[in-house]
C-alpha cells in the first residue's frame, strides 16, 4: 500500500518552482468560472500554474498527465458589522487603499492533492519535500495573474506631476486674487474660471462640444504667453490634492506639488476656501447622471430579480459595460448559443485548445457561453454572514455574476483600445468581436456563428449618361441617419421650444419632467437608407468627366439577425457637433422586404471599363477653393482652412470643419503648407479599420480626414454615408457577383425585436451601456451584474437594435 507521502515523492519531477516570469492563476478556473469560494474550491496545477475547478481538473490531468495540485478553498469569515470604515486613498474599488466594497472576508485553507484519486496531504507541513514546500510557498505569496488584471481595471489613471511645476516662473504684477467674486478678464463668465499660475490672470475655460462652458479665453491666453499651468477656481480647498490643475503644453490634468506656494504668491489662503465648482472628472460624471440614465437603467422601479440559465450577470471589470451589454444580446441568439454552449462542451473546447487555454478565443467563448447560459453562476450574492439573498426578493437584483476577464483579454489582444480600461463604443466592439470570431472559425466556416449577422449590400450608381455601375460589399450592421424633420410630435416640440425660450429669458431652465424630445419612426430612418441620393464628383467612364450620379442602396441578402445602429452624433447649425436627444419609435415587428436590391435589370447598360493609366495623379497637395472660401467666411484663418481641406482630401466642408476643430491647438497649425505630397497613413491603422469590416480605400480616406486617429476615423465613416461611393474613382462595369457575399444566410424580410443596447452619456467613449433582451416572452434588463424583469424597456432610446428574422 503506497502512502500519500510516497505517492507525492514519486511525482516530484512533475512539480515546478515558479519563476518570476511565470503567470500564476489561483483565483479563477481557466475553463469555467469556479473560484476558491466555489463548493469544490480551486486546483492549481503545480507544473503549468493554471487553475481548475473541481469539475474541470480531471480534464487537465487527462490532457497533460500533471498529477500534483495545490487545492485552495475559501470560506467566509464572521466579521463584526460595526468594524470601522477606512478612508480611501486611491480611486479604486476592492483593492488596498480603495473604496470599501463591503464584500465578505474569507479565510483560505490549502492542501496538496494528487490525481487521479484526489489523494490529499495538508499544507503547510514540515514533512513535505522541500521542493514542494518551496513551490507552494511561491504560489501562495505570488500575486495572481487575475488580480493584476483586476487592479489595472479598477485603478484610475493617476495624475502625473507636471514637468513645469518645480521651476515655474511667477510674475509679480501686483495681482491679489480675492477669495470670491471672480470673473473672466475678457468676458462676463463667472463660472468655469481658470487662474494662470504664472501671472495671476483669470480666464474662462474651453467651450464644450455642445456650446456650453467657456469662451476659450484661458487657452488663448496660453497661446499668447506660453504660461503653462492654470488651476480651476472653485476647486481649491484645504485639501489641495483635490484641486483641478491643468498643464497646457502637456495637455492634461496634472499634479502641482508646489501648489500651496504658487497660490500664496497671489495672496490666496487655500485653507479658508470652500469648493464651489466641480473638477473636470466630476463634471463628466455629473453629465452622465441625468434623466436618460435613470430611464435606461429603470432606476426607482421595483425590479424582480431573475436567476437561472440565461440570466447570469457580467461583473464590470472597470468601464467594461460596453462588452457586457453587447455579449448579453449576442448570447441570446440561437447561433452563438448553439456554437458555444449547446454544441460544444467545456471539455471538448479544452481538449482542442493550445497549452495555455487562457489565450484561446474558442475556449474562452465556450467558457463565457457556459457561464452565462448554464445557470450555474446565476445565484443570489453571498452576504457577509455566509447566507444568500432570497431569489424571491423584490428589493434586490444583486447576484454573484461572472467576471469576463479572460475573454476580454483574448478578444482585446489584437486591439490597442479594447486592451485599455477606457470606455469604448459598443458598435466598434461588436464589429471587432465578429471579425475575431470569423477568423477563429476560418477552418470550419460552417460553424461560424458570426455569419448569422452578415449580409450583402449593393449600391447602384447611375450617371447622367443613363449608364449604371453596381458596387457590392458585405456588412454586419446598417447605420441609420435620424431625420428629425420626420418627427411625429411637431406640435408638442414647438410648444416646448417656446417654453424653453421663455424660461431662458427669465434666467431659468426647464425641468426634466417638462422636456419634450423629437419622436422619429424607425421606418423613416430605414427609408432614408434606401432613398436615392446625389453623389458629387463622380468620375463617369462614359462621359470621361466628373459629374453627379444618383445612388440607391439595397440589401442582396437578409441576415438571420439584423443589427441597426442609430447615428446619434451629428453636426448642428454652425457646424457644432451634437448628440441627438431623440426618441426612435421602434415597433416590435418590422418588414424590410422593400429594401432588397434587384441587381442589373433588363435594358440597363453598364458603364464601360476605364482604360488603365488614364487617370492623372496630383504630385502636390492642393486645397479646394470652394471649401476654403466657405470656411474663411465662417471666420477661420485662411491657412488653417487650406490645411483642413488638404488633410481631408477635399472631402467636403463638414469633413474639413471636423478636422479644423480637432487640430486648432496643434503646435504646427501656423506652419507653412509643405509642397510635398502628404505622407501616407500608418498601414497598421488601415489594417485595424479593415478588421472592422471597412474597405481599405475608405479606411485610408477616413484616416486622412481624421489626422490618423482611429476613433475619429470610425466616426467619420459612420457620419459620411457617401464615403463608400466611388466619388473620386473611376466607375467601371462591376456587375459581376461579389465573391465575398457568397454563402450568406438569406430569407424573408420580417423581423421581431430581440434586444437593444442603450447608451447613456455625452459620447460613445464615456458614460454607460445597458442591455435589454426579450427572453422567454418577457423583457429583461442586464445592467452589468444586475439582472431583472424589465417593466418599461426603453425601446425608443436604443443605440444598437437587434432583430431576429421571423420564420415564414
Amino acid at each position: 500500500m503506497v502512502t500519500p507521502m510516497e505517492l507525492l515523492r514519486s511525482n516530484l519531477s512533475r512539480v515546478r518552482i515558479p519563476e518570476p516570469t511565470n503567470r500564476i492563476y489561483k483565483q479563477e478556473c481557466c475553463i469555467s468560472f469556479d473560484t476558491p469560494k466555489s463548493e469544490g474550491g480551486l486546483y492549481v496545477d503545480m507544473s503549468s500554474f493554471l487553475a481548475f475547478g473541481k469539475d474541470c481538473v480531471g480534464s487537465n490531468y487527462q490532457k497533460t498527465g500533471n498529477p500534483v495540485y495545490l487545492h485552495i478553498k475559501q470560506t467566509i469569515k464572521q466579521v463584526s458589522e460595526d468594524r470601522p470604515l477606512k478612508k480611501p486613498t486611491l480611486l479604486a474599488i476592492g483593492v488596498d487603499g480603495g473604496f470599501d466594497n463591503h464584500e465578505p472576508e474569507y479565510e483560505e485553507t490549502y492542501n496538496i492533492v494528487i490525481l487521479p484519486d484526489f489523494v490529499s496531504l495538508p499544507f503547510p507541513s514540515v514533512e513535505l519535500p522541500e521542493k514542494v514546500r518551496l513551490a507552494v510557498d511561491t504560489v501562495v505569496r505570488a500575486e495572481a495573474a487575475e488580480k493584476k488584471e483586476q487592479l489595472a481595471s479598477w485603478t484610475a489613471d493617476k495624475k502625473q506631476v507636471s514637468a513645469y511645476a518645480t521651476n515655474l516662473i511667477q510674475i509679480d504684477t501686483g495681482v491679489v486674487v480675492p477669495p470670491s467674486g471672480w470673473k473672466c478678464c475678457k468676458c462676463d463668465k463667472t463660472e468655469n474660471l481658470w487662474l494662470n499660475l504664472t501671472d495671476g490672470m483669470i480666464f474662462c475655460g474651453r467651450r464644450n462640444w455642445d456650446g456650453t462652458g467657456g469662451n476659450n479665453h484661458a487657452i488663448e491666453h496660453y497661446k499668447e504667453t506660453n504660461h503653462p499651468l492654470a488651476v480651476k477656481l472653485g476647486t481649491i480647498t484645504a485639501d489641495l490634492e483635490g484641486a483641478d490643475v491643468f498643464s497646457y503644453p502637456e495637455d492634461e490634468s496634472v499634479e502641482d506639488p508646489l501648489l500651496a506656494q504658487h497660490l500664496a504668491f497671489f495672496g490666496i489662503d487655500f485653507s479658508s476656501l470652500k469648493k464651489t465648482e466641480m473638477t473636470t472628472a466630476e463634471r463628466e460624471l455629473d453629465q452622465n447622471t441625468n434623466y436618460d440614465w435613470n430611464r435606461i437603467q429603470e432606476s426607482g422601479q421595483e425590479s424582480e430579480p431573475l436567476f437561472g440559465p440565461g440570466y447570469t450577470g457580467l461583473v464590470n471589470l472597470g468601464n467594461s459595460c460596453y462588452l457586457a451589454a453587447t455579449m448579453q444580446v449576442v448570447f441570446s441568439t440561437s447561433s452563438f448559443c448553439s456554437r458555444y454552449y449547446k454544441s460544444q462542451s467545456l471539455k471538448e473546447a479544452f481538449e482542442t485548445a493550445p497549452a495555455d487555454p487562457t489565450l484561446d478565443l474558442n475556449m474562452q467563448l465556450t467558457k463565457l457561453g457556459h457561464g452565462m447560459l448554464s445557470g450555474k453562476y446565476s445565484v443570489p450574492a453571498q452576504e457577509k454572514d455566509g447566507s444568500f439573498d432570497s431569489a424571491t426578493s423584490t428589493t434586490s437584483t444583486k447576484q454573484e455574476g461572472i467576471p469576463p476577464r479572460m475573454f476580454k483579454s483574448v478578444i482585446a489582444a489584437s486591439h490597442p483600445e479594447f486592451s485599455s480600461m477606457r470606455q469604448q463604443d459598443a458598435l466598434e466592439f461588436f464589429l471587432h468581436f465578429l471579425d475575431q470570431v470569423e477568423r477563429a472559425n476560418a477552418g470550419s466556416p460552417q460553424l461560424d456563428p458570426s455569419k448569422s449577422f452578415k449580409f450583402g449590400i449593393e449600391e447602384r450608381l447611375q450617371c447622367p449618361s443613363g449608364k449604371v455601375t453596381y458596387n457590392k460589399r458585405v456588412d454586419y450592421t446598417i447605420s441609420l441617419n435620424i431625420p428629425l424633420h420626420e418627427a411625429t410630435n411637431k406640435e408638442q416640440l414647438e410648444a416646448f421650444y417656446k417654453l424653453k425660450s421663455e424660461r431662458s429669458l427669465e434666467g431659468k431652465e426647464v425641468s426634466n419632467d417638462e422636456i419634450v424630445r423629437p419622436r422619429v419612426p424607425l421606418e423613416a430612418c430605414l427609408e432614408i437608407f434606401s432613398a436615392p441620393e446625389e453623389v458629387h464628383d463622380f468620375h463617369s467612364s462614359a462621359l470621361k468627366a466628373k459629374t453627379t450620379a444618383i445612388k440607391t442602396t439595397g440589401l442582396t441578402s437578409f441576415p438571420d439577425y439584423l443589427v441597426l445602429h442609430m447615428r446619434k452624433f451629428v453636426m448642428e447649425e454652425g457646424w457644432v457637433p451634437k448628440k441627438l436627444d431623440v426618441y426612435i419609435d421602434v415597433p416590435d415587428v418590422i418588414d424590410i422586404s422593400h429594401m432588397r436590391s434587384k441587381g442589373l435589370q433588363p435594358g440597363e447598360e453598364l458603364l464601360p471599363e476605364e482604360v488603365a493609366g488614364s487617370e492623372t495623379v496630383e504630385s502636390s497637395p492642393s486645397a479646394d477653393d470652394n471649401i476654403v472660401s466657405r470656411l474663411v467666411a465662417m471666420g477661420f484663418n485662411s491657412l488653417h482652412c487650406k490645411k483642413a481641406a488638404i488633410n481631408t482630401s477635399n472631402a467636403g466642408v463638414e469633413e474639413a470643419m471636423n478636422w479644423l476643430l480637432s487640430h486648432m491647438d496643434d503646435p504646427d497649425i501656423d506652419d507653412p503648407i509643405s509642397e510635398s505630397v502628404p505622407s501616407p497613413v500608418d498601414q497598421s491603422q488601415v489594417d485595424t479599420l479593415v478588421s472592422f469590416g471597412f474597405q481599405e480605400d475608405i479606411a485610408i480616406k477616413a484616416l486622412k480626414a481624421s489626422g490618423g486617429n482611429i476613433e475619429k476615423a470610425t466616426d467619420w465613416i459612420f457620419s459620411n454615408p457617401n464615403a463608400s461611393a466611388p466619388s473620386d474613382m473611376d466607375a467601371t462595369s462591376s456587375g459581376a457577383e461579389c465573391s465575398a457575399d457568397g454563402g450568406l444566410p438569406d430569407g424573408g424580410g420580417k423581423y421581431k425585436l430581440l434586444g437593444l443596447v442603450s447608451h447613456i452619456g455625452t459620447s460613445t467613449h464615456c458614460g454607460h451601456y445597458v442591455a435589454h433582451v426579450n427572453k422567454d416572452g418577457k423583457w429583461v434588463i442586464f445592467n452589468d451584474d444586475k439582472v431583472g424583469v424589465s417593466h418599461n424597456p426603453p425601446k425608443d432610446m436604443g443605440y444598437l437594435y437587434f432583430f431576429e428574422r421571423l420564420s415564414s
